[in-house]
């Protein structure tokens, strides 16, 4: 008998082109709170955490290190190749983070609108193209 797999994603793990630059703009721009870089005394080693909700932690790790320890060819990011959905509690806070996220260098992709669902939603880049989508949808509000 095989095991099953659990739903146990714990870590979230963008690869970055500057490691200093994401590390500004998700620490500083976004607010999101971290110890800042570790691990710098390993040569591939350096990355940062973001504590997220539910446990759940964002890492970035340098493009060129993640290339290194998987051995896979290195290839630009692809922007649509998945999103970052961030859930919000009130309708205002999708605005409000898309300024932020905004004023933080994030390139404003779809501007925040009425959605086909009844939730309201915007669409923002980081700078190395990774692509979160702010959302307050009234049937998924985040329980915190």
């Amino acid at each position: 008998m095989g095991m099953d797999m659990k739903p146990r994603i714990s870590v979230l793990t963008l690869g970055v082109s500057n490691l200093e630059n994401s590390l500004s703009f998700y620490r500083d721009g976004l607010g999101l709170p971290t110890e800042g870089v570790i691990g710098r005394e390993f040569e591939h080693g350096a990355v940062a955490f973001f504590n997220l909700s539910g446990g759940l932690k964002l890492a970035i790790w340098a493009q060129d290190d993640l290339a290194y320890d998987t051995g896979l060819p290195k290839h630009p990011i692809c922007t649509t190749a998945g999103s970052i959905g961030h859930n919000v509690l009130r309708r205002e806070d999708v605005d409000d983070i898309m300024r932020k996220a905004q004023r933080a260098g994030a390139e404003i992709i779809k501007a925040p609108q009425d959605t086909f669902y009844g939730g309201y939603a915007g669409y923002f880049t980081d700078p190395d193209g990774h692509l979160w989508e702010v959302v307050w949808n009234p049937q998924m509000l985040p329980s915190d």
